[in-house]
């Protein structure tokens, strides 16, 4: 039942990254044209390019404020990640617990201490 639940909450994570991929992008592209405006910002010497600079920057900062839905994609991208690990994490407890407390192996160990 659980790896239901998991297989539910990681598909329809799944689902919802895909689905925000683009604002993504949209977000990363953003960024790194902040970043450079920032930096070129700093090194320039004449107020016109300074100017230039920050309007790029603004303008940057403004279209990455409308790809905020993207936030959702990277909390899904987290989401899924967290399933993965539990699914991993069930997969190994899982077998840990059959090896030991099976029944049939105890019942097999105590049938040959009996016979001895």
């Amino acid at each position: 039942m659980k790896k239901v639940m998991l297989f539910c909450i990681g598909g329809l994570a799944a689902v919802v990254a895909v689905a925000s991929a683009g604002p993504v992008l949209g977000l990363v592209a953003c960024a790194a044209i902040m970043y450079v405006a920032w930096k070129q910002y700093k090194q320039a010497s004449t107020k016109g390019i300074k100017f230039f600079w920050g309007a790029a920057g603004i303008i940057a900062f403004l279209a990455a404020v409308g790809n905020v839905p993207a936030l959702l994609g990277v909390a899904a991208l987290g989401v899924l990640y967290m399933v993965y690990k539990k699914w991993q994490e069930d997969d190994e407890s899982f077998v840990g617990v059959a090896r030991e407390e099976d029944p049939f192996m105890n019942f097999e160990r105590q049938w040959s201490q009996l016979k001895k």
